[in-house]
């Protein structure tokens, strides 16, 4: 074996047999998806929510009126879900959809009255199953998780540069 410098510790070898099991992008989506589906169960048997249209209404109710593409860019979903996702908070009343005023062709979502009640009683579960979720690790574990995953991000960013692309969740 070859020797390695001290900033290849963390490259492996060239020969040496994949296994995506061990593959950190790929970890991440499943534990991700894991842990998505676990809230998906528990916001629709409790509010008969579907993922998506959570993430719509968790961003438009922090934000108030946004665009389906702030939500979209926001949320990291593409066009096509966040459009399904409020065309079903619309028809079930959690959700208005207007006519944007500066723009005629643009749109602005907003909670109704109904909408802003059910955000209110989902955020605590939200943040019931966030700490569900941290009791697996220890606090410093937990805060090290989180730095991670925010330097992460940073580095994605300056990867991508200004055009992400299209998010594909």
């Amino acid at each position: 074996m070859k020797a390695r410098r001290n900033d290849d510790a963390a490259q492996p070898e060239t020969n040496e047999v994949f296994r995506l099991e061990e593959f950190l992008p790929y970890r991440l989506s499943v534990t991700t998806n894991r842990i998505s589906r676990l809230f998906a169960r528990r916001y629709n048997q409790a509010f008969g929510l579907t993922i998506p249209e959570w993430r719509v209404m968790a961003v438009v109710g922090r934000f108030g009126t946004l665009s389906p593409s702030a939500v979209g860019e926001r949320t990291a979903m593409d066009k096509v879900k966040v459009s399904r996702a409020a065309a079903g908070l619309v028809t079930r009343g959690l959700l208005k959809q207007t006519q944007d005023p500066t723009d005629g062709r643009g749109r602005r979502l907003q909670l109704t009255r109904k909408g802003t009640t059910m955000h209110q009683r989902i955020v605590p579960m939200a943040r019931e199953l966030e700490s569900s979720l941290a009791e697996g690790l220890s606090r410093a574990d937990w805060t090290a998780l989180n730095r991670a995953i925010d330097r992460l991000g940073a580095h994605l960013s300056s990867i991508e540069g200004d055009d992400p692309g299209e998010a594909t969740d």
